[in-house]
């Protein structure tokens, strides 16, 4: 269990670290985030990447950031608050790509590890006896 505590962990401070800084890219620079062109958003609702950013920065780094610090804390809900930030990277990932219509090698790799980051959580949560369906 402790591997699977550190790694998750591991991950998830990786994920949140980079998506506050991206996150704080977009909300500065909303125009053209990193180099960025806004042409990119034109399939999607936005004209500028200020509210993607927002939710970058938000539900992606300060969730991936807190779910770290349920796992450091060894709280009895970490597997839930873990697997409810996972699948929010998964999620964003799948709708950045439909949104941008393209998919790169950092949407192929952020989505591993939103999958890896699911697995793990729901480890935990098994582990724990708290899966919803066990007796």
């Amino acid at each position: 269990m402790k591997k699977i505590n550190r790694l998750l962990f591991v991950l998830h401070v990786f994920v949140g670290l980079g998506a506050i800084g991206g996150g704080l890219m977009a909300i500065l620079n909303p125009e053209g985030p990193g180099g960025m062109p806004t042409d990119a958003l034109k399939n999607s609702p936005f004209d500028n990447f200020l509210i993607p950013g927002i939710i970058l920065f938000t539900i992606i780094g300060l969730g991936n950031v807190l779910s770290a610090g349920s796992i450091l804390a060894n709280s009895n809900y970490r597997g839930y608050i873990s697997g409810v930030f996972s699948w929010a990277l998964v999620i964003w990932i799948v709708v950045q790509c439909i949104m941008l219509q393209m998919v790169v090698s950092l949407h192929v790799i952020f989505f591993v590890i939103g999958l890896v980051e699911v697995v793990l959580s729901t480890m935990i949560i098994y582990k724990q006896h708290l899966f919803p369906i066990e007796k």
